[in-house]
């Protein structure tokens, strides 16, 4: 019976279950992306997370622990020596999901598991939307009001963006004023031809 056993037993017994896991990791370890059922990925998931913030501490300690998990020297050197080197920083979430479809034979759910941190294209579309600043459009009349009658640090913080952006504005509308002024004798010609 499975009273209150809420993680998911994959079809397997425990010793079958915990072998798998074990490779499956290691794999994710040595080649940090692989492609499996969707239902394994999450378990993955759960069972390798705590193992890299295991090896964010390098002790003796740290990495028997991890080697009576994974069973392959292999990976334990590279989960010590290349990936918590790099995600010592992140506090977590060092997987990343992603489904690929469904499988030919059975229409399995397919999806691959990632590490985060190894992704050379998401880091690469993630630099530059670090850099986008947060502004909320939306406000009421209310806040407006309020705003107004009794400015905080953090208004005034987002004043001088506000400030700067009409500098910047009329940078831009200088070449804008010009533009128009070659434009509009282009105009005159015409309607002085009829």
């Amino acid at each position: 019976m499975r009273h209150k056993k809420s993680f998911n037993h994959l079809g397997r017994k425990s010793g079958h279950r915990k072998a798998m896991l074990a490779n499956m990791a290691s794999s994710l370890i040595l080649h940090k992306r692989i492609e499996t059922t969707l239902a394994k990925a999450k378990a993955l998931r759960v069972y390798v997370e705590p193992l890299i913030t295991k090896s964010k501490e390098d002790s003796t300690h740290s990495r028997r622990t991890v080697f009576a998990y994974l069973k392959q020297k292999e990976a334990v050197a590279e989960l010590f020596r290349n990936v918590a080197p790099k995600i010592a920083d992140r506090p977590g979430g060092y997987t990343r999901v992603l489904k690929t479809g469904f499988r030919q034979g059975d229409a399995a759910e397919m999806a691959m598991i990632e590490l985060v941190d190894f992704n050379e294209a998401a880091l690469a579309t993630a630099k530059p939307e670090a850099k986008k600043s947060t502004t909320r459009r939306g406000r009421s009349r209310r806040s407006k009001s309020s705003a107004e009658a009794s400015p905080t640090a953090a208004q005034t913080a987002k004043e001088t963006p506000a400030k700067e952006a009409p500098k910047a504005e009329a940078k831009t509308e200088v070449p804008a004023k010009e533009t128009p002024a070659k434009e509009t004798p282009a105009k005159e010609t015409p309607a002085k031809a009829e």
